[in-house]
């Protein structure tokens, strides 16, 4: 399961009833059931307030879903989806953040189309267009409340950030440790290149940053075991995390000369796996402005 499926059901851990709780997680921990995560669409990106895939509710009970979303993980083989709607328009809504729901739900492929992204990178796990028509949703498949299903996502997106935090920071340890073996063994003009200072100073600059992204990690983690707020140090760590991370991989390749270049080495391939650090799940300029906000006490700028 990659990390993005094992973010997705902490809407039902947090907000779940005690019979969708016994009902959609022992099969997720078990493996029997595999889970994405139907959030960002094309034309909304990161204003998620602004979705416009919609849950109709039926007079016969339930809702019919129709939109689109994009980047979705683990589509090409998942049976369950984590979707987020808006089940009342945002026009007729007194704040931007009202009106959206959550369900965690059968993923119908003939009510779903999943068409897969080619990208640079991270190829281990598909990323996919998806376009949903016509798809019929019980009512106990919904996460908490019919129009609070943005609190609702906020612990899943929480939880995410931490997760991909983590990631990196094991990430980034790896990469340096790769950049600082060869170093060690590299020998030019007579001496290892690792003796030189100009090769020291940067390994050994990314090992601090990395080892500090870490100890932030920690702290949102154990705030949101806890139940406390934990917004600003889970966004946090997920930047410091994320640009450590492509510092390591940027300084690996550097660290390896000519040979960075090299498939054989690896090194490329970790530098293009770490710009996406910078984009997902948030990008760093939002983060920035979420923390400007949140913590410095700044006026919101997006």
């Amino acid at each position: 399961m990659d990390h993005f499926s094992g973010g997705t059901p902490q809407p039902v851990v947090g907000f779940g009833t005690d019979e969708q709780k016994a009902r959609m997680l022992p099969p997720l921990i078990r493996g029997e059931h595999r889970s994405c995560f139907g959030v960002t669409e094309p034309d909304a990106g990161l204003d998620t307030t602004h979705i416009s895939t919609f849950a109709r509710r039926r007079e016969d009970g339930g809702y019919v879903v129709n939109g689109r979303k994009v980047w979705t993980s683990t589509a090409q083989r998942a049976d369950h989806i984590l979707l987020v709607t808006r089940t009342t328009p945002i026009e007729d809504c007194e704040r931007p953040t009202d009106g959206m729901s959550v369900f965690y739900t059968d993923f119908d492929r003939s009510k779903i189309d999943v068409h897969e992204i080619a990208k640079m990178g991270r190829k281990a796990v598909d990323s996919n267009a998806i376009f949903i028509d016509g798809l019929e949703v019980p009512e106990e498949d919904r996460i908490g409340a019919e129009g609070e299903g943005f609190k609702v996502l906020l612990h899943g997106l929480n939880a995410e950030r931490i997760i991909v935090a983590a990631a990196a920071v094991g990430f980034g340890m790896y990469v340096l440790e790769k950049a600082a073996a060869y170093a060690r063994e590299r020998v030019v003009f007579g001496r290892p290149i690792g003796q030189n200072q100009a090769i020291q100073h940067p390994l050994a600059s990314v090992w601090m940053r990395l080892q500090a992204a870490e100890l932030m990690t920690y702290k949102a983690a154990t705030l949101y075991d806890q139940g406390k707020p934990c917004g600003l140090e889970a966004n946090t760590a997920r930047n410091l995390a994320g640009s450590a991370a492509y510092e390591a991989a940027f300084r690996a390749v550097r660290t390896h000369g000519g040979f960075g270049f090299a498939q054989e080495y690896h090194v490329e391939r970790y530098f293009r796996e770490s710009v996406l650090n910078f984009i997902a799940p948030v990008s760093e300029e939002l983060i920035l402005s979420y923390v400007a906000e949140k913590a410095l006490g700044m006026p919101k700028s997006y």
